[in-house]
């Protein structure tokens, strides 16, 4: 039987519309809700225009020569300026509770921010350009560079995770995650911009792949798909709440293999040039030179006919 209401529709929504503004989050939180947020849109246009700047050819317009270049890059980190300056922005007042505060020393702040990114970008570049060799190199089935630069998963989360954890490191809030969460939603592989990646990093295949916000990876290391390089445990403080902040993800020495759908938790190490094989569990260190593999399968054979 269905319900029937006696109050007008109108009456019944008023009365929800208030109750929701009276019960909503908004008013338990420390943040400022109500500013304007960064806009997806905005952040979507800033990176598609910087993997322009960093892969050019590859992205955005293709047609110019090298006598353009010098201006079409130049015309491009100009834009980038300017809609990361909004967003940034967009990011601080999100974070900001001081409604009094003086929105020009705000403004100020962020594009001296955008400015900082914009320096590390010929850094950025050279990582990536590192990582599109490993990938090159870690992939027979790859013909070629510039393949992996326009159809591997793993560059381009890389691309996103590279700016992201540039401005995580320029204490920009809100910003770096939202840029990891887009590659996130793009290709399947969850990188949290604190984590810290060393050169010649490629993830094969790439889907499942978490990276925790304090994992930290050497040079050279190669993860397959479903790895999960994730917390043990969480700390409580005396009202029982997390411990933000502190190491709580792996150590990833140099010259590593981790193998599709291993899991490694913990503040733990994992020693230079080890192999860690398929879907095993790890919560210690491994000793550098290591080979982590499953207990072995026993095959048995049968003579036709006979049951199992």
């Amino acid at each position: 039987m269905e319900e029937k209401f006696d109050s007008n529709p109108g009456d019944v929504i008023e009365d929800v519309v208030r109750e929701l503004c009276r019960d909503s989050i908004y008013h338990s939180s420390d943040i400022n809700h109500f500013a304007e947020m960064p806009s997806i849109d905005k952040l979507n246009e800033v990176m598609y225009t910087l993997r322009g700047v960093l892969f050019p050819g590859y992205y955005g317009d293709s047609t110019f020569t090298s006598k353009t270049l010098h201006h079409r890059i130049g015309a491009s980190i100009d834009r980038v300026y300017h809609l990361l300056s909004e967003q940034i922005l967009r990011g601080f007042c999100f974070e900001c509770i001081n409604t009094d505060k003086d929105m020009k020393e705000c403004q100020e702040k962020a594009e001296e921010t955008a400015l900082g990114l914009i320096k590390k970008l010929p850094y950025i570049s050279k990582m990536l350009s590192t990582d599109v060799q490993a990938a090159y190199r870690g992939d027979p089935a790859a013909k070629s560079t510039g393949e992996t630069i326009f159809c591997y998963p793993s560059i381009r989360a890389l691309v996103n995770y590279r700016v992201a954890h540039e401005l995580y490191k320029l204490e920009v809030p809100l910003i770096p995650r939202i840029l990891t969460e887009m590659a996130h939603s793009e290709t399947g592989i969850d990188i949290h911009p604190g984590a810290d990646i060393g050169e010649y990093f490629f993830m094969d295949h790439g889907t499942g792949i978490v990276i925790g916000e304090t994992c930290i990876i050497g040079r050279n290391v190669r993860v397959y798909q479903g790895v999960t390089l994730g917390a043990k445990s969480f700390p409580l403080d005396k009202d029982g709440n997390p411990v933000k902040g502190i190491p709580r993800h792996p150590i990833v020495e140099d010259d590593v293999i981790i193998y599709s759908g291993a899991t490694i938790v913990g503040r733990v190490r994992i020693g230079k040039g080890s192999v860690i094989g398929g879907n095993v569990w790890i919560t210690k260190d491994v000793p550098p030179g290591s080979r982590i593999v499953q207990y072995r399968t026993r095959v048995q054979q049968f003579m036709f006919g006979e049951g199992i």
